[in-house]
């Protein structure tokens, strides 16, 4: 009984892999130059960084350090062109509230907590 169970659901396994096998895909590998690796542009950098510098709580954010709108515009629009390319990608990897770390020990706080009083651990010791 135990055999021709093993033995079937062996069958299975490998007539399911054979049928897979048949449905590989091809691909296609060519060479890559440059110019069609460089999808970005400058204007495209320069309006993502816009797009961020020209909202209103980064305005406010400004303004509070004193720091001239218009000044901003001329800085950013003299920047070459890897350095406002880089600026794009920090902006858009830019945590929005900080690095979060706050927010992973509370939760990691909670999970103990939860997991203390329902007793599945006993971190906090009673007396």
């Amino acid at each position: 009984m135990q055999t021709t169970m093993w033995r079937a659901t062996s069958v299975a396994i490998l007539s399911i892999a054979l049928i897979n096998l048949g449905f590989m895909s091809s691909v296609q590998a060519s060479i890559v130059d440059t110019s069609s690796l460089m999808t970005t542009s400058r204007g495209a950098d320069l309006a993502s960084v816009r797009a961020q510098l020209d909202r209103a709580d980064v305005r406010q954010q400004m303004s509070k350090l004193g720091v001239d709108a218009a000044s901003i515009d001329t800085r950013v629009a003299s920047l070459s062109d890897q350095e406002l390319h880089r600026l794009a990608q920090d902006m858009q990897k830019a945590p929005a509230g900080g690095d979060g770390v706050l927010a992973v020990l509370g939760i990691v706080f909670l999970v103990l907590l939860v997991l203390e009083l329902t007793g599945v651990i006993d971190i906090f010791k009673r007396r």
